[in-house]
């Protein structure tokens, strides 16, 4: 039965000839690491599969993995995985072309292929190896749409859904010079950051200035600071001086509360040596995740089972943060880090992980599978991270970008670079992109503009043939445009902007939004009190992050929780969204608030409404379908009297009795139209 499925799965068509690092060592990684890998206490049989090894037979690893006999398989009949079909059939090819290895890819040097030399080539190339055309390009008023979502979070306004392709490249450059753009790509770097405003744990103890970080992070995102410099600023801003290029006062700099954002323990009798511990495993980890895409957490206890980091490395990379301490500075009461001048610890090994059991004295040192960097600072930890030699840095910072602008990364598992996460779809590109961004002085804007300026970028989200969604299903060579749903703070800043509410003012204190009473029902947190005023309309970035408070309406649309750092969020498409869509207040407002700035703003009540919700004009079937509906809930409002005007809210009593039955009604298809897909999706 196994021999004719590997017959059967080998005629599955699959992207290309079978390579190693893209099909094989996944399968190795995933399913034999763990008793075949890095990690010499779990080895068995003093066989290693994760690098070319002497007691490796590829008869014998072939008919071990093929066996029907039940004591021979590999992996054995109680693994929880199980080798299929398919992967079976991938190393058996393997195998038949003679089982040949290649060092992981992410450890390699960054390479720039001399030539293409853009963006699109790379792709074409790649379609046309899979008979694949691109789609194309997006009509002008979705193209406007994804941009203005893409690079600053919010909708055009409404007279804006035509350009002309000349104008196109001057509509980039104002966005990226719109101070709404470092809020938007603030907000992806604060998920990375676990920024919140409060401590975590039960007592959940208010940040009252951790609002200062997140200031500093739009700022340097408006500012285009290089991320070079970004970089250091945050993991040892403390010990530069003025002698560090384009660093003038950076030893005051705010940027080094990326470490502080972590949950705290304050609660009366907790451990403290542990709570320390804890800590500094938090900062080793978000500092590997975040800016090398590597899973250095796993060998926290042990080496790591399917990376090259030992225990050893792991402990060292922990010792450029073993004497670090939490201050404030004196003026602003920014939460900074800073080095202990005395009483310095000694680093060691912590045994299996427990922070009681001291093992081999470890001195500060990067990790020994990459290239190494001289010094023991945390300043040159920072440098050894974004020097041109470290092949991870600029690829993961790349990758971070390129999804945001594609709804994936070209490396779909973004803190995983390693052996057990998944190879880049177009490797050469990645590449290309990551030289040129070091080469450009680290510039996020003029990578962003690279990107948005290709007809990759402005391909529409539909492919015009079955064949692309056959042969490449997840799109990941990129024949169309991805559509992705709208973030939890977009959303709800997209309905504050087009009915009028939103509040523009950027950065200061955060600010608290009206939330329902059983909120309160689990936690110690009470008395919560609204913020006053126009406050609560402000940018759903300065809504206050408590951790034992979520703002239930953005975390139902998946928004991170700050436990940990969020380098990806999940998608997901539940009903409790579309309830909280039709019934939440601030969707509630915003569609009445909506429904008065139609009507204010002159006849056509309808093409309006479509026009500034979905930024484009209704098409005469559309028209005549938002025509009938309103037809028949202008016919319920009369019907139903004055009981049908409490749809209006607040807004009941300043309205003319002659425009009552006419506001009421646009509020139910303002309603409609900011449920609709188009509106809570980016095409």
């Amino acid at each position: 039965m196994i021999k004719y499925l590997l017959v059967f799965c080998a005629l599955v068509p699959r992207l290309g000839a079978v390579d190693f690092t893209r099909d094989v060592r996944p399968i190795l990684a995933s399913k034999c690491y763990a008793c075949h890998g890095p990690d010499e206490e779990s080895r068995e049989a003093d066989l290693r599969l994760d690098i070319p090894a002497e007691h490796f037979d590829a008869k014998t690893f072939l008919d071990r993995i093929t066996t029907s006999i039940l004591d021979d398989v590999m992996p054995p009949p109680k693994s929880p995985k199980p080798l299929t079909a398919s992967e079976k059939t991938i190393l058996r090819e393997w195998i038949a072309a003679g089982a040949k290895y290649e060092p992981h890819w992410a450890f390699q040097p960054i390479r720039s292929p001399k030539s293409p030399n853009d963006i699109d080539s790379f792709i074409r190339a790649e379609l046309k190896k899979h008979g694949l055309q691109p789609a194309p390009r997006a009509d002008s008023s979705t193209l406007i749409r994804r941009l203005y979502l893409d690079l600053i979070g919010l909708p055009p306004p409404s007279d804006q859904i035509d350009f002309t392709d000349e104008a196109y490249a001057t509509l980039v450059d104002k966005l990226l010079a719109d101070p709404r753009f470092g809020e938007r790509w603030g907000r992806h770097w604060l998920d990375m950051a676990r920024y919140a405003d409060s401590n975590g744990f039960l007592g959940d103890g208010l940040r009252p200035n951790a609002y200062r970080y997140r200031d500093w992070v739009i700022q340097a995102f408006n500012n285009d600071m290089p991320y070079d410099e970004f970089t250091l600023a945050q993991i040892a801003g403390d010990l530069l001086d003025n002698r560090e290029p384009r660093t003038e006062n950076r030893e005051r700099s705010p940027g080094t509360g990326f470490h502080r954002n972590a949950a705290l323990n304050t609660e009366a009798g907790v451990d403290k040596e542990e709570a320390r511990y804890q800590n500094l495993v938090d900062r080793v980890n978000t500092t590997a995740r975040v800016w090398m895409g590597l899973t250095i957490g796993c060998a926290q206890c042990h080496t790591h089972k399917y990376d090259p980091i030992t225990i050893r490395d792991y402990y060292s990379f922990y010792a450029f943060f073993d004497n670090t301490e939490d201050r404030d500075d004196a003026k602003t009461k920014a939460p900074l880090l800073a080095e202990v001048s005395k009483d310095r610890r000694q680093t060691y090994v912590h045994l299996a992980g427990d922070y009681t059991r001291r093992g081999p004295d470890v001195m500060p040192a990067t990790l020994s599978a990459l290239p190494a960097q001289a010094g023991n600072t945390r300043l040159e930890l920072a440098k050894w991270i974004v020097s041109p030699q470290n092949p991870l840095t600029s690829r993961v910072a790349v990758n971070h970008i390129w999804s945001k602008l594609f709804g994936y990364g070209l490396v779909r598992t973004p803190d995983d670079f390693g052996t057990s996460g998944e190879a880049p779809s177009h490797p050469e590109l990645l590449d290309h992109l990551a030289t040129e961004f070091m080469r450009g002085g680290w510039s996020r804007k003029q990578l962003i503009k690279r990107i948005v300026m290709s007809e990759t970028y402005r391909q529409a989200s539909h492919s015009r043939s079955d064949q692309s969604y056959q042969t490449d299903p997840l799109n990941k060579l990129l024949s169309h445009q991805n559509r992705v749903r709208l973030d939890a703070e977009v959303l709800r800043d997209s309905a504050l902007a087009v009915s009028g509410l939103l509040k523009p003012t950027i950065g200061g204190s955060s600010f608290r939004p009206p939330l329902p009473e059983d909120v309160f029902d689990v936690g110690r947190s009470s008395n919560w009190q609204a913020s006053p005023g126009d406050e609560i309309y402000r940018r759903s970035l300065y809504i206050i992050t408590l951790r034992s408070v979520l703002y239930p309406t953005l975390t139902t649309f998946d928004a991170p929780d700050a436990a940990d750092a969020c380098v990806r969020r999940e998608r997901s498409n539940t009903p409790l969204q579309a309830l909280t869509m039709m019934n939440d207040g601030v969707f509630v407002e915003a569609a009445q608030s909506l429904a008065l700035r139609a009507l204010r703003e002159g006849p056509n009540h309808l093409q309006k409404l479509f026009r500034i919700v979905l930024n484009r004009e209704p098409r005469p079937k559309e028209l005549s379908r938002l025509q009938t509906f309103h037809d028949e809930q202008k016919a319920r409002v009369q019907k139903s009297g004055p009981a049908a005007l409490q749809v209006l809210g607040a807004h009941q009593k300043a309205i003319s009795p002659a425009q009552a039955t006419e506001a009421a009604t646009l509020v139910a298809v303002a309603r409609v139209l900011m449920n609709l897909d188009e509106f809570i999706n980016r095409e």
